[in-house]
């Protein structure tokens, strides 16, 4: 590896701490001149973008950085990130045996619609694929039909005549908000958007029943999500191991070394265990088996507009019975995942949602830590 890209990656070591990331090694090796070859692929745009895609995830598998490989081949960060994951879901309709056609069109182009379809599971993906390919919809349009087609797995029940299809999943969305609405010009706006994208006669006819039945049915919406943020420099977690109680020995002061890590400061001891301390709120204290972890805000339902970031989720392992104005945790597809269902739910609930929190932001880490000094 040159000495630029070495450079770079430790730059990004540098910043895993204010990411909540940890530098990971390198878990595959390549020669130079693979990935000198890798880089020319991908400076020149050669073989399309699958190919670009592969190469990207060998590059950083190998140990480049995001930043190294797009100062020598000047693929921004967005577009490896888009074709890499556009191929993770290409092959997953491959290993779905979609059709050859459907497989021939997204060879030669469609990394950002599938880039989109991430959020769905393999089977729903290749649904999802084959209706992009079949009504020619954009990377907007296709984000949110994933997003209802995603939320319509989650329902307790089939909505009556409405398919689990990708635009009957809109459609019904569509008909639901839709049948809200007393302001007409909106109403009929939801309407003809749901009959543009729905697959089925029954979902139609459901739709074009609201042109004339202007019964407005009161929609239940999702309550806020328990989101906070770090705001005062008290509440930043600090982590202390506990040598016993005093008078102490000299040898109860050599407690095991630790590291605090990200703007949470997680702390990872020699214990096969890592702690983080947070704020005594009462709703945290309330937790009767608390646990916490990483997550992204992308990944979340119902997050307010904003830019992404990390966020550290706490969920209360022993509250398993529903209620209408909590957020849940269940087992879906071997993975865990956080929902808010207006009845109770089909799935096992493992846990409820205690706490969403952001980190502060500091500008300086440094200066809270600098006592202040007045001239005369």
């Amino acid at each position: 590896m040159s000495n630029s890209q070495a450079t770079s990656s430790q730059g990004e070591i540098a910043q895993g701490s204010s990411h909540t990331q940890s530098f990971r090694p390198p878990v595959e090796e390549i020669s130079e001149e693979e990935a000198q070859a890798l880089l020319l692929k991908l400076r020149r745009k050669e073989e399309g973008w699958i190919a670009w895609g592969r190469a990207c995830e060998r590059l950083k598998n190998a140990g480049y950085s995001t930043q190294s490989i797009f100062e020598d081949t000047g693929f921004e960060a967005p577009q490896q990130l888009q074709v890499s994951i556009g191929v993770r879901v290409y092959d997953s309709l491959v290993q779905q045996q979609a059709p050859e056609s459907v497989l021939e069109h997204y060879q030669r182009r469609g990394s950002d619609i599938l880039y989109e379809l991430r959020q769905l599971d393999h089977k729903n993906r290749l649904k999802g694929a084959c209706y992009a390919l079949e009504r020619r919809i954009d990377m907007d349009e296709a984000r949110a039909v994933a997003k209802d087609f995603r939320e319509m797995q989650w329902l307790a029940t089939q909505p009556p005549g409405f398919d689990n299809e990708p635009g009957d999943a809109v459609a019904y969305f569509c008909w639901k908000r839709a049948r809200g609405k007393k302001d007409l010009q909106e109403r009929s706006r939801l309407i003809a958007q749901g009959l543009k994208y729905a697959q089925t006669d029954s979902a139609r006819e459901l739709l074009q029943k609201l042109l004339t039945d202007f019964t407005v049915v009161a929609e239940k919406k999702a309550p806020m999500l328990p989101l906070y943020r770090l705001e005062q420099e008290e509440e930043l977690p600090r982590m202390v191991p506990v040598a016993g109680t005093f008078p102490l020995s000299l040898a109860q002061l050599d407690v095991p070394a630790w590291d605090e890590a990200g703007a949470f400061r997680v702390v990872s001891a020699e214990q096969p265990m890592s702690w983080v301390a947070l704020p005594g709120w009462q709703m945290v204290l309330r937790a009767e088996q608390p646990v916490a972890f990483h997550c992204h805000s992308e990944k979340l339902p119902n997050m307010p507009d904003g830019p992404a970031e990390m966020v550290m989720v706490v969920v209360d392992r022993a509250a398993t019975t529903w209620v209408e104005n909590g957020y849940f945790f269940v087992e879906k597809d071997g993975e865990l995942a956080l929902n808010w269902f207006p009845e109770a739910p089909t799935q096992n609930i493992v846990g409820q949602l205690v706490v969403i929190i952001r980190p502060k932001r500091i500008l300086d880490e440094s200066i809270i830590t600098t006592p202040w000094q007045l001239g005369e």
